[in-house]
């Protein structure tokens, strides 16, 4: 299958949390309770039984109100810090694009939430598994659309082929600009490329979002560098050890006779 994407465009959305429900019921996640957070922001933050809600932020300026609602979830990176620093081999990828979570081999160790550059991992602290969005890959797998797409009325989600979708999303950036001049398209050129990306009115960070967020620089150099690098370095010293038996095998050293010889000649010494 081919790389798929969901663009998040932020000027259509009303904040009528539907993806927040749609994503709990197809996911079979009870319900958290919340408490007014700020504007008409009821959910604080990700945890293990929410995967996604809706951010609501205002910017006043010019004596004119800016909504800055967006749809917070996984990103599904295509360099993906949360794989890098799994050390139990938890996290993969989907042939789609999707960055996915095996609570099977998950052993909570948390690795994955602070190492992701979107603070979106949680921990179960009961289960000691760790959770985030799945990207509905399971329904995208089988012709459907993530729940969250399905569910939004205003046609703030949408989904396809990366190489469908791309051309639509610049064009639809282009038509902003003359109202949005600070407009772009996030998620395109950081991590690798992200799955989810979002046409911001605003800059990133007026969103909560880090302006360039990134694989942190030692969790690369493990796990690219020096990781591979001693891999080479033990399969070498396994290499050596093997070569040099055959070459022991080859001269004779390991005959009978050769044991046989060594024996009376020790015993000779000791008369």
């Amino acid at each position: 299958m081919s790389k798929k994407m969901i663009l998040v465009d932020t000027s259509k959305c009303t904040g009528c949390k539907a993806c927040s429900a749609a994503c709990k019921e197809w996911n079979d996640l009870p319900a958290v309770k919340t408490t007014l957070v700020k504007s008409y922001q009821s959910t604080k933050d990700l945890d293990p039984n929410t995967y996604t809600y809706i951010a609501f932020d205002e910017k006043y300026e010019n004596n004119k109100m800016l909504w800055m609602m967006r749809k917070a979830q996984c990103f599904h990176c295509a360099d993906a810090a949360c794989q890098k620093a799994c050390t139990s081999d938890a996290i993969s990828k989907t042939e789609t694009g999707f960055t996915v979570i095996d609570k099977d081999k998950c052993i909570g160790c948390g690795y994955c939430v602070t190492n992701c550059p979107f603070n979106i991992p949680r921990v179960d602290e009961t289960t000691k598994k760790a959770s985030k969005c799945t990207g509905c890959w399971e329904r995208v797998e089988n012709g459907l659309e993530p729940a969250c797409v399905a569910i939004c009325q205003p046609g703030t989600l949408t989904f396809g082929d990366d190489s469908d979708m791309m051309p639509k999303a610049e064009q639809r950036l282009a038509e902003l600009k003359t109202n949005y001049p600070k407009a772009n398209l996030y998620g395109k050129d950081v991590v690798g490329g992200t799955l989810y990306k979002y046409i911001l009115l605003d800059t990133p960070e007026s969103y909560g979002l880090p302006a360039n967020p990134t694989v942190p620089f030692t969790l690369t150099l493990w796990k690219d560098i020096a990781r591979p690098l001693g891999a080479i370095a033990c399969g070498g010293a396994a290499a050596a050890v093997l070569v040099g038996t055959l070459v022991n095998v080859a001269k004779g050293n390991y005959s009978r006779e050769h044991f046989v010889d060594d024996d009376h000649q020790g015993k000779g010494g000791a008369l």
